[in-house]
């Protein structure tokens, strides 16, 4: 296991070891060199390890299967001693080979390993509690939240655990209710875990948080925000030197549009952790709600310097830099996001198979050729965004998006649509995991969203079909299609787009937006009427509905609703940022 007491087992060994006490290195050196040779064998399936962490790991592996097959499992008590003495060499085995393969990220093969020490792990915390933590290395986060229930059984009084679960719960799996309820155990702890509170109050706060962003109902979202308001005021007031208390709570502040308040709390977590992502992306979304797009412009551009592969903050600046700077650098942004992209993930894009030279490579030599951006569920506001914070390393575990539950489904049955149509259409499945190309997805679609606003369908069609050809059947491409439509002037075919997306996703907000101005346009007032009045119980902080509504009530001579309906749009719109607040993560 020790690098610097290493020798190769083919080679002659050293005249001394680095371990040797160098006071006494004259006076009692050690003799290393070995009594004989060591035969070398010969044939097939012989391993020999060429280097310490190879020897260190077979003779490890070796170690765990006489462990195994010596097992005193028997519970009487005649036996209790040898028992003991075999739960002690196993352990000792098994802590060996964490670290071994714990400093290797080799997780997958940890989680196989603990699992076989399961047979010893009665009544056994230290085993259960080493299998939950490597079945969350290894991405196992369902099987790791049943082990860790386990180790709260064994050791109720121990707040850590229920933590890990409730961040578990929140984050990746999106089981909101399931993590309230750990959250709550450390809440309810005793006075020893006093110090853990804060963090309770905090995943209690993002479960009511995230609970609110997926409640369909307007009612029960603002109940749910003054409960994650209070638990977010609650741990900043534990621990008013946590920079994620203060970050959540001016996040929280934001959502419900208490934007002034919101700024002051930002500024405490930036005071806090000065270079933290998600506090500098809060800022600049509250400037942008402010309509200082310049100011946010210049935020997001000081966090991209410290984080530049950060692909939430990229996604931001195209839609600033169409504001600030024009179409032109919005395009660029995106063509740097794509360069971005290549350099990050070492994959081949599916949709280049048998096309000679790909739209991709294209865009990097020709500017002008920019034309695909995509990734289905990254930056809706509608859907938010995959828990797949892993992907940026363990910090990044604290920033994953929130996940409507109804979104969860839509996504599953969309990723399943669309591996279907992609086995037909293509005979170059997508590799990997599919964070990679959700991302190129999304970046194809931002691209294709400035095509529109410069009135080029062309383009912004070429860039939703290379979105397609990873995502056939995710609703952003089938709103997008729609958007295409529109601006060409076939209202029946938009009509038809955005009907196709909503049944894949019943509470895409933007699709049944539009969905209700062509429906107001062919003079059907009582079904328009209808959809953007579901809109509004979605999220009724979208101006664009709420404007929408007012014009279809005007239509049917409902002018005092009307207006109330244009005054709520003005007001929301006052305090509208460049893209919703709910793009930035809630994460424990």
């Amino acid at each position: 296991m020790c690098e610097q007491s290493y020798w190769s087992p083919l080679e002659d060994p050293p005249q001394q070891s680095p371990l040797d006490d160098p006071l006494h290195q004259g006076l009692s050196a050690k003799n290393y060199a070995l009594s004989r040779r060591p035969k070398v064998y010969t044939g097939e399936n012989v391993f020999c390890p060429q280097e310490n962490t190879e020897e260190a790991l077979l003779l490890l592996l070796i170690s765990e299967s006489m462990a195994n097959r010596d097992a005193v499992l028997s519970r009487i008590p005649e036996h209790k001693h040898d028992r003991i003495i075999s739960l002690q060499s196993a352990s000792i085995v098994y802590d060996l080979l964490t670290i071994a393969l714990g400093r290797r990220g080799q997780y997958e093969m940890l989680s196989e390993c603990l699992e076989r020490a399961m047979k010893f792990a009665f009544e056994e915390f230290h085993l259960w509690y080493q299998f939950a933590l490597s079945l969350m290395a290894a991405g196992k986060s369902a099987r790791a939240v049943k082990v860790l229930k386990e180790c709260i059984r064994l050791k109720p009084e121990e707040p850590t655990i229920p933590l890990l679960a409730a961040k578990l719960c929140i984050g990746p799996l999106h089981w909101l209710e399931e993590g309230q309820r750990f959250a709550q155990m450390v809440v309810e702890s005793g006075d020893r875990s006093s110090e853990f509170k804060a963090k309770g109050y905090l995943a209690l706060g993002l479960a009511y948080s995230l609970q609110a962003t997926d409640a369909s109902l307007r009612g029960i979202q603002e109940n749910l925000q003054k409960k994650a308001l209070g638990a977010f005021q609650r741990a900043h007031s534990l621990s008013p030197t946590d920079h994620l208390a203060a970050f959540y709570l001016a996040l929280q502040l934001a959502i419900s549009r208490q934007i002034p308040e919101a700024l002051g709390y930002v500024r405490q977590a930036l005071q806090l952790q000065g270079d933290d992502s998600n506090s500098l992306h809060l800022l600049a979304l509250l400037l942008s709600a402010q309509k200082h797009y310049h100011d946010a412009l210049n935020i997001i551009d000081m966090a991209l310097s410290e984080y530049p592969e950060n692909f939430i903050l990229l996604f931001t600046k195209v839609k600033l830099e169409s504001i600030c700077r024009g179409p032109d650098d919005a395009l660029l942004s995106c063509k740097n996001m794509l360069q971005i992209w290549k350099s990050c993930y070492n994959l081949t894009n599916p949709s280049d198979s048998g096309r000679g030279s790909s739209l991709l490579d294209r865009a990097f030599a020709d500017r002008r050729q920019l034309n695909n951006i995509t990734l289905p569920d990254f930056s809706d506001p509608d859907t938010g965004n995959p828990p797949d914070a892993y992907f940026h390393g363990f910090y990044s575990l604290f920033s994953v998006c929130s996940v409507h539950a109804t979104s969860i489904a839509a996504s599953r049955v969309e990723q399943a649509l669309s591996e279907v149509a992609s086995s037909l259409q293509s005979s170059a499945p997508k590799q990997g995991p599919l964070h990679p190309w959700m991302t190129l997805a999304q970046i194809w679609l931002h691209a294709a969203e400035v095509y529109l606003g410069i009135g080029k369908p062309a383009e912004a069609t070429a860039c939703i079909q290379e979105a397609a050809n990873l995502f056939p059947m995710s609703h952003n491409v089938l709103f997008m299609r729609g958007q295409v439509a529109e601006l060409r002037g076939n209202v029946d075919e938009a009509k038809r787009w955005y009907e196709e997306a909503l049944s894949i996703s019943p509470t895409h907000v933007k699709s049944m937006q539009r969905l209700g101005l062509i429906l107001h346009q062919l003079g059907r007032y009582s079904l328009a009427e209808k959809i953007l009045r579901d809109a509004v119980q979605v999220n009724s902080t979208a101006h664009e509905v709420w404007n929408s509504l007012g014009e279809v009530l005007q239509a049917q001579g409902n002018d005092d609703a009307a207006a109330e309906c244009f005054l709520t749009a003005l007001e929301l719109e006052a305090s509208s940022p460049i893209v919703p607040f709910t793009i930035i993560p809630r994460v424990l």
